[in-house]
């Protein structure tokens, strides 16, 4: 159930041969991201539960879901980026039915992230969820 921008960069991971490349690759998906504006870098959009300074700031029109989002780590931004190509533009009722950890998985993230980064994703997926159900 995932979305076609998801799917690209799933295929690209595919065609990516080792792991070095699949992060040089997530580090560009984040280098290509607009990055947030800093009046939105606010506690109130804070991701609570990462290493790194994260902020999430959804965006909901005609039902749809999608959020800007930017850190201060280049690996960080890359993983919103992915985030971003997996939920953005989801109606909203769909974004809880998405199963991150199995389409995340399917790119190899689990194996390859450290504790800290793989907890702050959980809590950027648990963050977008919450908005979602929040608004639907």
């Amino acid at each position: 159930m995932a979305t076609e921008a998801f799917e690209d960069i799933a295929e690209t991971f595919d065609f990516l041969d080792d792991w070095e490349d699949r992060y040089r690759h997530v580090i560009e998906l984040g280098k290509a991201m607009p990055p947030l504006d800093d009046s939105f870098k606010v506690p109130a959009l804070k991701v609570q539960g990462c290493a790194s300074q994260v902020w999430l700031r959804p965006m909901i029109e005609g039902g749809h879901f999608d959020f800007q989002g930017d850190s201060d780590a280049m690996i960080v931004r890359g993983l919103i980026a992915v985030l971003h190509a997996l939920y953005s533009g989801l109606p909203l009722a769909e974004v809880a039915k998405v199963d991150a950890p199995a389409e995340l998985g399917r790119l190899g993230l689990n194996e390859h992230l450290s504790s800290q980064r793989s907890n702050g994703l959980r809590a950027m997926v648990q963050r977008i969820r919450e908005e979602a159900a929040s608004r639907a």
